[in-house]
């Protein structure tokens, strides 16, 4: 037996670590900037390219495979190709060759000719690959100056066209209730009828003014986008690629291991703090990591404290009999039912009962415009996740308290405490521990669910997140996203999945990195607690 169960706590442990290192090997080195190749083929022509890996084909030999970017150059818009060894001629490492990290279209491969930057004040003694910098921390600087402020003044007044908005269906719903009145109400009718008139003035201002600023901002980014820098690509084409465009450029052949570093954390900093872009393959996933954490907070304010008590019921008030029996029976099945039938019940229960009835009762004078809470959200999803993990804190629960010995009750009743305080003071400090094993469980399942998000209010890309600066700042009808969702996503649904694969691995990384965190932070709460109370029973 110490063999056999040697041999499986060994099993598992070697496969969670086996686990563990295909995604930590697959992910933490693609933000890494590998060298570029200059390949040369038998047919006379030639592309740049990264070498990624190879294998062996029965029928064509050895073939390796290329990441050869310039994707809208391309006729199938791909970002990789396979190469037959016998067919390349010569490859090497030219130092000067520039990759591109651009808004869209993927990376692009080639050698710098110069600069066309009639907007741009740049020095004239520089190389070409410094003036390329020098033209992109222009850009920025131009961006931040004269785009920004434009966005957050078009952001400022689509605020206040919505709030417009919002008065004009109210005034519009209270008009219709007047207009039904039997006799109708005509002092109130004609009051509403003055409140919409100015109302549409109002808008029709505010729209004015948006289309202005808009204007506005489309000739300012019409003028940046005139700077451009002209490149000379694998096949020896000339193409130019807008600034405007371009996230960073850097020549990976000319980098030392300080500058392999430094791009590696710009990286890194890029991924946690900005928002997804190529459809999520790539840019940032700090919207997915909002959602995942705050989706899990909610989860445990739904869940928690509800299962703390039913198992409190079930351990210390009720009565063993027939009904106690089932109620166990089905706390116990409700722990292995498929997560999909929870997400199929919040769809049913909480979107298309509550939801609706909430918007019909709090929201009906903006029916018309569409659901409020009649449609999936972050709150909905949440009490989906807490039905899911409820039944696993209320065994957890039952389970500490009922180990706990009959004789600390004795003793804490001949001291004269009634059973409400003999529950507080001293069996649920004693059971906390127990009770947070279960609650650590709980919060790690829910953490990796998918399905039920997808029918409870997740979403591929949100425009804002549930939480922001504006009233009433914390927004639960909001869809949201979620870095589960987000693997499947970018994994199975991108239009590339082949340049997508990377991602799915950091995204991976990231959701076990969250869930050790918030996993940590409850152990080390459970072990202060009972060296806590260790110290006391001394």
């Amino acid at each position: 037996m110490v063999w056999i169960t040697g041999g499986a706590l060994a099993a598992i442990l070697l496969a969670a670590l086996t686990m563990l290192f295909v995604i930590l090997y697959n992910g933490l080195g693609i933000f890494w900037p590998s060298r570029v190749q200059r390949v040369q083929l038998t047919d006379g022509t030639g592309f740049l390219g990264m070498r990624l890996d190879g294998h062996t084909d029965p029928q064509h030999g050895a073939q390796v495979r290329f990441k050869t970017a310039n994707r809208e150059f391309d006729a199938q818009r791909q970002d990789f190709r396979w190469i037959t060894q016998s067919d390349v001629v010569s490859a090497e490492y030219p130092v000067d060759v520039v990759v591109l990290e651009r808004q869209a279209n993927g990376d692009f491969y080639g050698f710098l000719l110069g600069l066309r930057v009639p907007g741009l004040e740049l020095p004239e003694n520089s190389d070409p690959a410094t003036r390329l910098q020098q033209a992109l921390r222009a850009i920025a600087v131009q961006r931040a100056e004269r785009l920004d402020p434009l966005l957050d003044r078009i952001s400022a007044v689509t605020d206040e066209r919505n709030r417009v908005e919002v008065v004009q269906l109210k005034a519009a719903y209270r008009k219709k209730q007047a207009e039904a009145h039997v006799p109708p109400d005509a002092d109130a009718v004609a009051l509403l009828d003055g409140q919409l008139k100015e109302l549409s003035a109002e808008a029709a201002s505010l729209q004015g003014q948006s289309e202005r600023l808009v204007a506005e901002r489309t000739a300012a980014e019409t003028t940046l986008r005139e700077n451009v820098a002209v490149f000379r690509d694998g096949k020896g084409t000339e193409r130019s690629i807008t600034l405007i465009d371009v996230v960073r450029a850097f020549r990976p052949n000319a980098m030392g291991i300080a500058g392999k570093v430094g791009h590696y954390l710009a990286k890194i900093w890029e991924l946690l703090s900005t928002a997804p872009r190529e459809a999520n393959t790539e840019g940032g996933v700090l919207p997915a990591i909002f959602g995942t954490v705050a989706l899990i907070l909610l989860m445990a304010l739904s869940s928690f404290p509800l299962g703390v008590l039913a198992g409190v019921y079930l351990g210390e008030y009720a009565r063993d009999g027939v009904f106690v029996r089932m109620v166990r029976i089905g706390v116990n099945n409700l722990a292995g039912i498929p997560s999909i039938v929870y997400g199929i019940f919040g769809c049913g229960f909480f979107i298309n009962y509550l939801g609706w009835n909430i918007d019909h009762s709090l929201y009906a004078y903006r029916l018309s415009k569409g659901p409020v809470f009649g449609t999936g959200g972050v709150l909905w999803a949440a009490l989906t996740l807490g039905l899911l993990t409820v039944p696993v804190v209320i065994v957890a629960t039952e389970e500490a308290i009922r180990v706990i010995p009959r004789s600390i009750r004795e003793s804490s009743f001949a001291l004269g405490s009634t059973k409400f305080q003999t529950l507080y003071r001293v069996i649920l400090p004693l059971a906390s521990p127990g009770i947070l094993t279960g609650f650590i469980l709980a919060m790690a399942r829910a953490a990796g669910e998918v399905a039920p998000l997808m029918l409870t209010g997740v979403v591929n890309s949100a425009a804002t997140l549930p939480l922001d600066g504006k009233f009433p700042f914390l927004h639960l009808e909001r869809q949201f996203m979620h870095l589960g969702f987000q693997i499947y996503s970018v994994g199975f649904q991108s239009p590339n999945s082949e340049a997508a694969r990377p991602m799915v691995y950091v995204i991976t990384l990231l959701l076990i990195l969250i869930v050790m965190v918030l996993s940590s932070v409850a152990i080390y709460l459970r072990n202060r607690m009972r060296k806590t109370l260790q110290i006391r029973t001394l």
